[in-house]
């Protein structure tokens, strides 16, 4: 390991241990894709209905899985040409096409606690706000906004309404603990 390399991960270990693990995630990102020139790792979301996953980044590679519904979020964790690597919330891996993936952020709701409780949805950004709506763990939310604690979200209702509310930030998979979106 070259010299540089290693004065940097210790630079980042020594970061990781006085900042606390909000400020690591920020930290994580600063890996700068090389087909992009955007964030790694960084949330997306699948754009169609059906997405192979590869277990490498051409069509001459197995598919190790086929995921069944737009909109899950994903995590890229790497790119090469016009594949991305990407990471779903059971901690799989694997390479699918640039174009079936989307910039629109979503989330899931505790996707660790399936079959728990349901999750309230807040009028406001308080745990003594209002509840909107209860939210079953691994549902599909879309993430409009997050201040780092909070996220301001969209819940699909009856009959295709939209309900908004908020969720504790630490209960959704898709967004990085602490980060703040506008």
């Amino acid at each position: 390991m070259s010299t540089r390399i290693a004065v940097s991960l210790a630079a980042l270990a020594i970061a990781a241990c006085v900042l606390g693990p909000a400020s690591t995630a920020a930290l994580a990102q600063t890996t700068i894709g090389p087909e992009t020139n955007l964030p790694l790792p960084r949330f997306v979301s699948l754009k169609t209905d059906k997405v192979n996953m590869r277990a490498g980044p051409s069509k001459d590679h197995a598919t190790r899985w086929v995921y069944e519904k737009a909109g899950l979020p994903v995590e890229i964790i790497a790119e090469f040409d016009n594949w991305r690597r990407i990471r779903d919330s059971d901690g799989e891996d694997g390479w699918v096409w640039h174009s079936l993936l989307s910039g629109r952020r979503t989330a899931l709701v505790s996707p660790w606690e399936r079959g728990g409780a349901p999750l309230d949805l807040r009028a406001r950004d308080a745990g003594e706000a209002p509840v909107v709506a209860r939210l079953e763990p691994g549902v599909v939310v879309g993430v409009e906004s997050c201040s780092g604690d909070w996220c301001r979200v969209v819940a699909d209702g009856p009959g295709r309404s939209e309900i908004p509310g908020f969720l504790p930030q630490d209960r959704l998979w898709g967004v990085y603990p602490g980060e703040r979106l506008e």
